[in-house]
C-alpha cells in the first residue's frame, strides 16, 4: 500500500473529512465527559452556555480570542513560506516588553503613546524572528530549534527585567512592572467589560493578511517559496528576501498579542501574561488551514472551549483539562483529515 496525490479532489473529499474530524472530536470529549461521570451532552451545553450564553461570557470569549488571532496569523503567515515559527511566544513577550517600556518611560500623551507602543511591539516582534531567519537563510540553522529556543530566553530575560529594572516599587509579591497610564491603554469596547479595542484591531489584521496574501506580489511569492523554494528561485523569486519579509510580518503580528494584552487588558507586564498564547497559535493556524479569514473562525472556537471549560468545571465537577485534550485532539484528527483530503492508499 502506499499514497498517492490527488490532483483534483471532489468537493466531497475536500469537506467530509473535516467535517468528521469535527464530529470525531466531540464524540471523544464526550466519551471523556462519561468517564468522568457527567452526561456529555450536559456537558457541552455547559460548555457553550459558558462560552456565549450571556454578554458577558459572549465578550470574555472575544476577549480570550484576540491574542490567539495574532498569534495564529503569525503562524499562518510563516508556515505558508515553509517557515517554521515556533516562537510566536517569544515574539508575544519582546512586544508586551516593547509595550510596557514605551508607555511607561517616554512620558507622552495617552492618545501618542499608543500607536508608539504597537509600532514599537511590532519591531521588537519582528527583530525576534529576524534572527533566526538569517540563520536559516545565511547558514542553514533550523529555524525549529532556534525559534523555540528564543521562547525560553525571552520569558528568562523579562524574568531579570522584572526583577530588576523594569519592576514595579509598589508592587507587592509576583514581579510585575510599573502600569502604563490610563489613557495610553486602548479603549474597551463595551463600557464596563473587559473587551478592548485590540479585538477590533486583530479583525483588522486578519483582512490586512488575507489581502496580501491573495492579492499582492509579496503574497504570490510567499506562496511560491512555500510550494517550491528551489523552483520559486529559478524563477526568478528572491527567496532570501520573501524570507526575510515573511519573518518581520509574522513576528510582528505575534508581538501585537503582547500589545494587547498589556495596553488592553492587564495595563502592566507580568511573567503569567501568556498561559501559552504563541503555542496555541499553532494550532488555530492548522485548524484554520493557515487561512487568515479562518484564523478568527478557529481563534472564537478554541477560546469558546477554554472559556465555556471553566463554566463547566464549576457547574459539573469536571476537571478543566478536558479542553486542553479537546483542542489536542481536534488538531490530530483535523491533520488526518487533510491527509485524506490530498492523499488516497493505493495498491502497490
Amino acid at each position: 500500500m502506499r499514497l498517492e496525490a490527488i490532483a483534483r479532489p471532489s468537493p466531497l473529499r475536500r469537506f467530509g473529512p473535516p467535517v468528521f474530524a469535527l464530529a470525531l472530536t466531540f464524540i471523544i470529549g464526550g466519551l471523556l465527559a462519561l468517564a468522568a461521570g457527567a452526561d456529555p451532552f450536559a456537558t457541552f451545553g455547559l460548555i457553550l452556555k459558558g462560552a456565549a450564553g450571556s454578554k458577558f461570557a459572549l465578550l470574555e470569549t472575544l476577549n480570550r480570542a484576540t491574542p490567539l488571532i495574532f498569534t495564529g496569523l503569525a503562524v499562518a503567515v510563516a508556515f505558508r513560506a515553509k517557515l517554521w515559527n515556533i516562537g510566536a511566544e517569544a515574539q508575544l513577550y519582546a512586544g508586551a516588553l516593547a509595550t510596557v517600556i514605551v508607555g511607561t518611560k517616554l512620558g507622552l500623551p495617552g492618545p501618542v503613546l499608543i500607536p508608539l507602543m504597537a509600532l514599537a511591539a511590532i519591531a521588537a516582534g519582528a527583530l525576534v524572528l529576524l534572527g533566526p531567519v538569517l540563520l536559516k537563510t545565511r547558514l542553514g540553522v533550523d529555524e525549529v530549534v532556534t525559534t523555540l529556543l528564543f521562547n525560553f530566553i525571552m520569558l528568562l530575560f523579562v524574568s531579570m527585567l522584572l526583577e530588576g529594572p523594569l519592576k514595579d516599587p509598589m508592587g507587592m509579591g509576583w514581579p510585575k512592572s510599573e502600569p502604563i497610564p490610563r489613557g495610553a491603554r486602548l479603549p474597551r469596547l463595551v463600557e464596563g467589560l473587559r473587551l478592548h479595542w485590540g479585538f477590533g484591531l486583530a479583525i483588522l489584521s486578519a483582512v490586512a493578511v488575507w489581502v496580501l496574501q491573495a492579492r499582492t506580489t509579496l503574497g504570490y511569492e510567499i506562496r511560491a517559496v512555500g510550494q517550491n523554494a528551489e523552483a520559486a528561485a529559478f524563477a526568478g523569486v528572491p527567496v532570501g528576501r520573501v524570507m526575510v519579509k515573511t519573518a518581520l510580518i509574522s513576528g510582528g503580528l505575534a508581538a501585537l498579542a503582547g500589545f494587547s494584552e498589556v495596553a488592553g487588558l492587564r495595563g502592566n507586564l507580568t511573567l503569567d501574561v501568556s498561559p501559552g498564547f504563541g503555542y496555541t497559535g499553532i494550532i488555530v493556524a492548522m485548524l484554520a488551514l493557515l487561512h487568515p479569514l479562518g484564523v478568527i473562525a478557529t481563534a472564537l472556537f478554541v477560546a469558546g472551549i477554554f472559556v465555556g471549560a471553566d463554566s463547566m468545571s464549576r457547574a459539573a465537577d469536571v476537571p478543566t483539562y478536558i479542553a486542553d485534550i479537546l483542542v489536542a485532539v481536534a488538531l490530530l484528527c483535523m491533520v488526518l483529515a487533510l491527509a485524506f483530503t490530498r492523499f488516497r492508499m493505493v495498491r502497490g
